[in-house]
């Protein structure tokens, strides 16, 4: 699915990552944790292109594509979605007309109108929004935690096969998490997709049922594990963890 091999990436000549390495196969959810500020985000925008985020070295591989030589709308072609820590606000775009113009050109085909908006329906009432989203702009005037529940909105019609999630929980209540959750293992469970989170939040690996837990320190993965090690990490912080033999090799096909 996905493979980054000694990635070093750096933002306004500073270097953010240092030869990273990342391998994610089918059906898999990792996660990511590690201090603020030590570039957890910068692994997001680098694998969806961010044009800010300069690539120093390394290589980043999705099914057999090399990402970088792909601009950020061809990456989105091939099934990588990005649900941002505060998705931005695109005043005169409605949902409905940004996801039409995006379905029709992920299928080649026209979109049915009825289909599309019975499509649009179903998942507003399962992610407990009005159906007014539809025709609204997009995030436009909406709350921390509508503006995620949007975000799954378009991750529903548009059925990626990589997503990322970076700090999910920020601007969400206890409700709404329990929704987005809910909603994104849903997914998860129907479609062939893996899952890569970035968050300080122990319990949201949990409730998402994470295989994969990492550590980021110093612009790499110092170390590797399950949820244990996420609970350690809620206990113990970041201090201890300093090894950089235990990261586990994924033997997996890709």
């Amino acid at each position: 699915m996905l493979k980054i091999e000694n990635l070093s990436v750096a933002i306004n000549n500073k270097k953010i990552l240092n030869d990273f390495n990342l391998k994610i196969n089918s059906k898999e959810i990792h996660a990511i944790m590690g201090p603020n500020g030590i570039g957890k985000s910068t692994i997001c925008k680098t694998i969806i292109g961010d044009s800010n985020y300069e690539v120093v070295s390394g290589k980043i591989n999705f099914n057999s594509h090399n990402l970088l030589k792909l601009d950020i709308t061809k990456r989105a072609r091939l099934g990588i979605f990005l649900v941002n820590q505060m998705p931005i606000e695109i005043p005169g775009v409605t949902n409905a007309e940004m996801l039409r113009v995006a379905l029709a050109e992920k299928t080649g085909e026209n979109v049915g109108l009825f289909e599309f908006n019975k499509k649009m329906e179903e998942i507003c009432e399962k992610l407990l929004i009005p159906k007014s989203f539809i025709h609204r702009g997009i995030n436009e005037g909406m709350s921390g935690g509508e503006r995620k529940k949007n975000e799954l909105l378009h991750l529903w019609m548009l059925e990626p096969k990589f997503i990322i999630l970076d700090e999910l929980d920020s601007g969400l209540d206890i409700d709404s998490l329990k929704v987005v959750c809910k909603s994104i293992l849903e997914y998860y469970k129907t479609h062939d997709c893996s899952i890569l989170i970035i968050s300080h939040n122990p319990e949201l690996l949990e409730s998402l049922n994470v295989s994969h837990v990492h550590v980021l320190k110093e612009g790499k993965l110092i170390a590797s594990g399950n949820l244990n090690l996420a609970a350690k990490l809620a206990k113990e912080g970041f201090k201890g963890i300093t090894k950089t033999n235990n990261i586990s090799e994924n033997k997996k096909d890709e």
